[in-house]
């Protein structure tokens, strides 16, 4: 089993920066990849963001590139996603999710777990 919590969301203006956290229990990140996923209101949840722990390679939704970066701490307990230039639009709920074994990692159905979700509000 694993467990995610999510910290770092909160209200924001437009161009401003936030750093989400999230820390996981139980097993590590090693050998699956770690995604952030996002949720506004009346919208699907979508991709954001994952991390492949044993390439260390990362990928992007569109609108994230060259805005949002995803990382990892050295002990693998803990992905950060770290959000520049925000934007009104990218207001939602934040979701981390592990345990993704292939290569579908742009798909909620490819995760295992997930943590409960930080808020992000940006305002204009």
């Amino acid at each position: 089993q694993v467990q995610l919590v999510e910290s770092g969301g909160g209200l924001v203006q437009a161009g401003g920066s936030l750093r989400l956290s999230c820390a996981a229990s139980g097993r590590t990140f090693s050998r699956y990849v770690t995604g952030w996923f996002r949720q506004a209101p009346g919208k699907e949840r979508e991709f954001v963001a994952a991390i492949n722990w044993r390439g260390g390679n990362s990928y992007y939704t569109d609108s994230a590139k060259g805005r949002f970066t995803i990382s990892r701490d050295n002990a693998g307990n803990t992905v950060y996603l770290q959000m520049n230039s925000l934007k009104p639009e990218d207001t939602a709920i934040y979701y981390c999710a592990a345990a993704c074994y292939s290569g579908s990692y742009y798909v909620t159905g490819c995760y295992n777990y997930w943590g409960q979700g930080t808020q992000v509000t940006v305002s204009s």
